[in-house]
């Protein structure tokens, strides 16, 4: 880390008069191993480093910036860059809005995400793990035809921020996982199953449960089919929760809500969801695989209410989505690695949880539909108009427990209407990989499209 932060200072002290500069150095060593029927298909092992520069002049109809990156860390590559990015800012559009972020005073977490398991177990030990968990898939069932897949993978990523402002941050983070996506069932009555373990290390990782939540998910669809149209309660798997509020996070960026892409803009204060329904963004909770002290703008990471006992009461804020909107950045700056610029969004997104697991929940719904996924996210929900139509696989529910398996329909609502609906949220928190945990969560009254 010493050498990325040296690095990043040299860039820095290099700002001319009327200039300011932010350097974000980081490098990355992952490996992937893949097996399907008892032998490695694939085995990578990389390590990746770059810088991105940002360069402002200051004018007086505001700050021109300009961005570049590179994929070395390089002293010749790195002195390219910072004269790229200089260069770009010379030709851009001034804006009174951009600025670099300043220290705003708010501490940061401290917080320990990194294992050394994951650079200290010998490469031979994670294909083994890999051979070991499709064997376990294999032997799990009956009727699993076949395993597609069975993956290992880790990660560790080292970040250092360095700007003329007086940011200065560090962050350090490993992770790893087993995955696996099994097939149930021969010809048009074949189901597929993923099952995963996530942790920061090699020693946290459980094949059981990554081959058993495959089997489970494929097994439990055999002999699905459409079932007839009807409104109904939907509870939703914990990882579909997770996607869900991925998709409400869009909403909640303070960036959409400026540009009017948000159907939340102009509704602080106003009761939007149930009284159970409180959304908490916490980037410092080490349970979340995208935690992080710092933000992508070098800030401390926070922990915000979104939503509080249905009440709206805010949105997430980088330094320049917070001026155009006249208030201080959450420190909720993110950004897709060196080659990217900040911009707002979630790392860590939590719902207050409830007071039953899923099967109390199934219990108390007593009818409904359990959704085990969905697809057509992308294409079928939008966080700006908030209608919601996706597809899904699940099982109905009938006298409180799992029933006959249903595929080929569809549900759908509005994202608006589904907050104000929801009946249950689980105490199951599950936190899985990507910006929001999961758990169950239980919707009334949406619409079943099937047969």
């Amino acid at each position: 880390m010493s050498d990325l932060a040296a690095l990043a200072e040299r860039v820095v002290d290099r700002a001319a008069p009327g200039e300011q500069i932010e350097a974000y150095v980081a490098r990355g060593d992952d490996v992937e191993v893949r097996v399907y029927d008892g032998e490695v298909e694939s085995l990578s092992s990389a390590t990746t480093s770059g810088i991105g520069v940002r360069v402002l002049i200051d004018g007086a109809d505001g700050a021109k910036v300009g961005f570049a990156w590179a994929g070395s860390l390089d002293d010749d590559i790195v002195a390219s860059t910072l004269a790229e990015a200089r260069d770009n800012a010379a030709f851009a559009t001034p804006d009174p809005d951009v600025v670099l972020a300043t220290p705003d005073g708010v501490p940061a977490a401290e917080l320990d995400l990194w294992d050394e398991s994951v650079a200290g177990v010998a490469t031979d030990d994670k294909v083994a793990m890999a051979l070991d968990l499709e064997r376990r898939v294999r032997a799990a069932d009956q009727r699993i035809r076949q395993v597609l897949s069975a993956d290992y993978g880790d990660e560790r990523v080292e970040v250092f921020l360095a700007s003329t402002t007086g940011i200065r941050s560090t962050t350090r983070r490993t992770a790893a996982f087993l995955s696996a996506m099994a097939i149930a069932g021969e010809g048009v009555d074949s189901h597929t199953g993923v099952g995963y373990s996530v942790a920061r290390g090699f020693a946290g990782l459980e094949p059981d449960r990554a081959a058993s939540d495959a089997v489970v998910r494929s097994c439990r669809m055999l002999g699905a089919k459409k079932v007839p149209s009807d409104r109904l309660t939907v509870v939703f798997d914990p990882r579909v929760v997770s996607t869900l509020l991925s998709v409400i996070s869009s909403a909640l960026s303070g960036e959409a809500v400026v540009k009017g892409r948000s159907f939340f803009a102009g509704r602080v204060g106003e009761k939007v969801a149930t009284g159970s329904f409180t959304l908490v963004e916490d980037p410092t909770d080490v349970r979340a695989f995208s935690a992080a002290a710092y933000d992508a703008e070098g800030l401390a990471c926070r922990r915000t209410v979104l939503i509080d006992s249905g009440m709206l009461q805010g949105f997430l804020y980088d330094t320049v989505s917070a001026r155009r909107a006249g208030t201080a950045s959450t420190g909720s700056a993110v950004r897709g690695g060196y080659a990217g610029t900040p911009g707002p969004g979630c790392r860590a997104l939590v719902l207050q949880p409830g007071h039953h697991d899923q099967r109390a929940i199934l219990a108390a719904v007593s009818e409904g539909v359990f959704v085990q996924s969905v697809t057509g996210v992308h294409s079928g929900v939008n966080p700006v108009s908030g209608d919601f139509s996706v597809g899904i696989e699940g099982l109905m529910i009938r006298d409180g427990e799992l029933a006959e398996p249903v595929r080929e329909v569809t549900v759908a609502s509005t994202l608006q209407r589904m907050l104000q609906s929801v009946l249950h949220v689980g105490a199951d928190i599950e936190w899985l990989p990507g910006i929001a945990a999961g758990q169950t969560l239980a919707i009334g009254d949406m619409q079943l499209s099937g047969s």
